[in-house]
């Protein structure tokens, strides 16, 4: 059995399946390739291996043409995602299946990819629509990590009973493993605050909230900032753009535009407050309910939006002159959503606890089964 384990997109997204692949390699009889379009990929793939402790993987760079390369090193305008699946396709079409966290790989079957069966995990928990496109129905077998993901896309027709399975989070498990021994340390005596903003434009509350929110923690010395926005904030910004903003850093501000820590959940799991918007990393925070914040950046009429099922698990602020006192009621008024975090972080996350040889398990039985 040949699987090849396809990281499209950015490096992060490792955490999601890499644990998944490691457990397998172990199986008798079962070979994994672990194919990457980004080079920083591979030094992400070799601290989940050494969390485990594994045996030497495969890695391989997925092939591209020269126009390819040309076109990856406008880095701004994109990874190539179609470009560089259609250079492999018939490299991929050798295996038994492929195995992605990203649902663009779906595209592998109108490029003629039509040996292997697909596996698809989502590389998060959130509410948004855009993690229930119609490409999903596109693969023949979906893990999900709980029953509230299960639930919409049965309801969307985006997997099949019998074609899925439910396996709880593997990258809390991996950040369970790979957590620094060195505790966060910052200087202010109160509790932690996590402002984790995402990078979609319409939706982001970085451009209109970072500088209050900056302004604010600077003016008190009760209480820690962490500002680790999502990565793709970043991606595409210059060193120089993004050392500038990590030099505003203080004794009790720790600003981090993309390091290890920034996705590997060590800082959802050192805070005690958590500020953002729309990013699904809530919900890693949850696995233990804490007292969250909203930023409704665009004054969005969300109450009756699923996509924002989750902005009823705290207070949601609209004028950044809010924040601060908001951040502050915010432990106070946790006794009012808690119960709430509890439910939909179980129904989101499921169990964790040995997510990824539960998922290696489900691929196994569908791919040995009749």
């Amino acid at each position: 059995m040949d699987i090849a384990f396809v990281y499209i997109a950015e490096a992060y997204q490792v955490y999601h399946g890499a644990a998944i692949a490691l457990d397998l390699m172990q199986r008798p009889g079962v070979s994994v390739t672990s194919f990457y379009n980004e080079p920083e990929t591979v030094h992400h793939l070799e601290r989940v291996r050494r969390a485990w402790d594994a045996a030497p993987a495969d890695y391989r760079r997925l092939h591209r043409s020269p126009l390819t390369r040309g076109l990856q090193r406008l880095r701004r305008l994109g990874m190539f995602k179609d470009m560089v699946l259609r250079d492999n396709a018939r490299t991929l079409n050798r295996f038994d299946a492929i195995f992605a966290v990203e649902n663009s790989v779906a595209s592998v079957r109108r490029l003629g990819v039509d040996r292997p069966r697909l596996i698809y995990s989502p590389h998060g928990f959130g509410d948004r629509a855009r993690g229930f496109i119609p490409r999903i129905a596109t693969f023949d077998y979906v893990l999900l990590a709980g029953p509230k993901t299960e639930a919409r896309m049965l309801r969307e027709g985006l997997v099949r009973p019998g074609d899925y399975a439910l396996t709880g989070s593997v990258k809390l498990e991996t950040g369970e493993r790979l957590r620094d021994a060195e505790p966060l340390r910052l200087a202010a005596p109160g509790p932690t605050v996590l402002y984790n903003p995402h990078k979609e434009p319409r939706l982001t509350s970085w451009h209109r909230f970072v500088e209050p929110l900056l302004a604010g923690f600077a003016a008190q010395d009760d209480m820690n900032l962490v500002v680790a926005p999502h990565v793709k904030l970043f991606r595409r910004r210059t060193a120089a753009v993004r050392a500038r903003w990590e030099g505003r850093s203080t004794p009790s501000i720790l600003i981090d535009t993309g390091s290890d820590r920034a996705v590997d959940t060590s800082y959802v799991a050192a805070a005690d407050i958590y500020v953002g918007d729309v990013s699904s990393q809530v919900y890693e925070f949850l696995a233990t309910p804490r007292p969250c914040v909203f930023l409704n950046a665009h004054r969005i009429a969300w109450r009756d939006d699923p996509s924002f099922a989750h902005w009823h698990l705290g207070d949601v602020v609209d004028d950044p002159t809010d924040l601060m006192a908001a951040i502050r009621a915010a432990p106070a008024r946790h006794a009012l959503y808690r119960d709430r975090q509890a439910a939909l972080a179980a129904a989101s996350l499921g169990d964790h606890h040995r997510s990824a040889a539960r998922a290696a398990d489900a691929i196994m039985g569908y791919l040995t089964r009749g």
